[in-house]
């Protein structure tokens, strides 16, 4: 019996996936294997090649720096599809509180972490269960973004 729980909870543990959700929060993060300019120059482009915007990008420890503080490398990048976004906002007009799409690169003491909001969490958020929304292809998108700029 012990061989047969510990295979399964050694399965579950394999089955994990590399892009981890952080329960209520729908905070979703991966961690990236190069340095913090190597994963931007990624992401930049994994925004493009998946045909996305990218509207601007925030650099907090700039900003940080100019009001005499500091902070770890940290920047925003702010981006998304109209033709996505916009069904979400027209089925919820307070989506537009968390559209654009965010995707935050920092540097941590492990390495560099991408996080963003699982579309999952914003529906629950915004209460957009009655609308027809292509929210796991959203997810879809928006891993498959993180894991380019990861180096995955």
């Amino acid at each position: 019996m012990w061989k047969t729980l510990t295979g399964t909870a050694l399965a579950l543990f394999v089955a994990i996936p590399l892009v981890v959700q952080a329960g209520e929060h729908g905070v979703m993060h991966i961690e990236a294997k190069d340095d913090i300019d190597r994963v931007e120059e990624r992401l930049r482009n994994a925004i493009d090649d998946k045909g996305l915007t990218l509207m601007t990008v925030v650099d907090h420890a700039a900003n940080a720096e100019r009001a005499g503080l500091s902070l770890p490398a940290t920047r925003t990048f702010i981006f998304g599809n109209p033709q996505v976004g916009t069904p979400m906002m027209q089925c919820q007009g307070s989506m537009a509180l968390d559209l654009p799409q965010k995707m935050v690169v920092r540097q941590t003491d492990e390495g560099v972490r991408l996080e963003w909001n699982s579309p999952h969490y914003l529906a629950e958020r915004h209460a957009l269960e009655g609308c027809d929304l292509p929210l796991d292809k959203v997810a879809d998108v928006l891993e498959g973004v993180a894991n380019d700029a990861a180096g995955q």
